[in-house]
C-alpha cells in the first residue's frame, strides 16, 4: 500500500499538509477574486470523485476537464461521470457542514490536527453550500506511454469516444522520451495518427511532451497545428523551450510545478507569456502544489496555482487579480468548453447525455 493510500479519509473541503506521526496541518487556501478552471485532471483516479467535485464547488473551481486514456481506463469510466456529478450535488451540503464542524472543533485527535494548527483567519467562502458544481468536459486519447498498443482497433475505440459531445479535446497525446515506456517510433506513429484525428474531428489537442519538445513541435508543423488549438500540458521548463510554442499561438497550462522552489525558470517563462495563452491545471492526483506535497492532488488545488500565477505576473491588487482570473477562465472555456464540432454532431451516439456540455 502506498503512503497516499494509507492516509486518513477526510470528508470535508479542507486542504492539509502532511506532518510527522500521522498528523496534518490545515492550509488556508488563497482568497481569490474569481472562479478558476482545472484544464487537466484525472478525477476518476481519485478515491472519491464525487467528493472532489463538491470540494471544487466550495472553493470556486467552476470548470474541470478530465483526461481519459483509451488503453488504461476501463470503458465504463466514461459513463460514471454523470452519476458522480449527481452524487456531488447531493453531498455538497454535507461536505460544507463537515467542514464547519472541523473548523469549530479546532485541533484534536479525531480530525488529525495538532493542537493550535487551525489558522485564526480561516473561514469558509460565503454561501459555500449553494455554489454551483464545476462544468465537466472530457478529453480522450492514448498517452505516449501506451503508444506501443496503438493499432487500428484502438483507434476505432478512440474515434467512438471522440464522437461523444462531452469530449472537448484529443489528449493527452505526444512524446515522452524521459521514461520511454513505449518505443520512440511507436510514440511518433501514435502521435501522428492522433494529430490527424484532431484535424478530422475539429478538436484541439492536449499534449504530454517530456524531453522531446523540439521533435513534437516539428511533427506538429509537418502535420499541421490543429485549427481548434494546441494545449501544452504540465509545462515546467524555461522560456527558451516555451517561446516557439507561444509564437505558434499554443496554450500553455501550468500546474503544481509552478509553485515548486526548483521551477524559477518556469515562473520566468510564465511572466513572458501572453496572458491570453495561459491556463491553470492540476494533473490530479499528481503534482500537488506547495505546501501540500505528499498528499493526493484534487481539482480544488487549482486555487493555489492560480494564486501563484497572479503573484508571478505582479497582480498585487484585488482588481488586477480579478482581471487575470477572468482572463484565465475565459482562456479555458474558449479552448475546452465549446459546442460539439460538426464532426461530433454527425457522429454522436444517440444515447449520450449532453446535460453537461449544452
Amino acid at each position: 500500500m502506498t503512503e497516499e493510500q494509507e492516509q486518513p479519509v477526510f470528508l470535508d473541503a479542507l486542504f492539509r499538509q502532511k506532518r510527522k506521526h500521522g498528523k496534518f496541518r490545515l492550509v488556508e487556501p488563497p482568497r481569490l477574486e474569481g472562479a478558476v478552471a482545472d484544464t487537466h485532471a484525472h478525477v476518476h483516479l481519485l478515491a472519491d470523485p464525487a467528493l472532489e467535485f463538491a470540494r471544487c464547488a466550495v472553493w470556486g473551481v467552476d470548470f474541470v476537464c478530465d483526461i481519459i486514456d483509451v488503453q488504461e481506463d476501463a470503458p465504463e469510466v466514461f459513463d460514471r461521470f454523470d452519476g458522480w456529478y449527481v452524487e456531488a450535488a447531493e453531498r455538497l451540503p454535507q461536505v460544507v457542514e463537515c467542514t464547519r464542524e472541523v473548523l469549530a472543533a479546532g485541533g484534536d485527535a479525531v480530525t488529525h490536527l495538532p493542537d493550535g494548527a487551525l489558522p485564526a483567519a480561516f473561514v469558509l467562502p460565503e454561501g459555500a453550500a449553494a455554489r454551483p458544481l464545476p462544468r465537466l468536459r472530457l478529453a480522450c486519447g492514448v498517452h505516449p506511454h501506451n503508444a506501443k498498443f496503438y493499432d487500428d482497433a484502438m483507434e476505432a475505440r478512440l474515434v467512438a469516444r471522440l464522437a461523444d459531445p462531452r469530449v472537448c479535446a484529443v489528449g493527452e497525446i505526444g512524446l515522452d522520451y524521459h521514461y520511454d515506456l513505449s518505443p520512440r517510433e511507436d510514440q511518433r506513429q501514435a502521435f501522428r495518427r492522433q494529430i490527424r484525428l484532431a484535424h478530422e474531428t475539429g478538436l484541439p489537442v492536449a499534449l504530454h511532451v517530456r524531453e522531446a519538445h523540439d521533435e513534437a513541435f516539428a511533427m506538429l508543423h509537418e502535420e499541421g497545428f490543429p485549427a481548434a488549438g494546441t494545449l501544452l500540458h504540465c509545462f515546467d521548463l524555461d522560456w527558451g523551450t516555451l517561446e516557439p510554442w507561444v509564437e505558434q499561438g499554443c496554450y500553455v497550462a501550468l500546474g503544481g510545478a509552478l509553485t515548486f522552489k526548483r521551477c524559477q525558470d518556469t515562473r520566468d517563462a510564465v511572466a513572458r507569456t501572453p496572458r491570453n495563452l495561459l491556463l491553470t491545471e492540476t494533473d490530479s492526483p499528481y503534482m500537488t502544489p506547495e505546501p501540500m506535497r505528499g498528499v493526493p492532488c484534487g481539482p480544488a488545488h487549482t486555487v493555489f496555482t492560480a494564486a501563484c500565477m497572479a503573484e508571478v505576473l505582479g497582480c498585487e491588487s484585488a482588481a488586477a487579480r480579478a482581471e487575470l482570473l477572468a482572463q484565465l477562465r475565459e482562456n479555458a472555456r474558449a479552448l475546452l468548453d465549446r459546442p460539439p464540432t460538426a464532426w461530433q454532431q454527425a457522429h454522436a451516439p444517440a444515447a449520450v447525455n449532453e446535460r453537461n456540455c449544452e
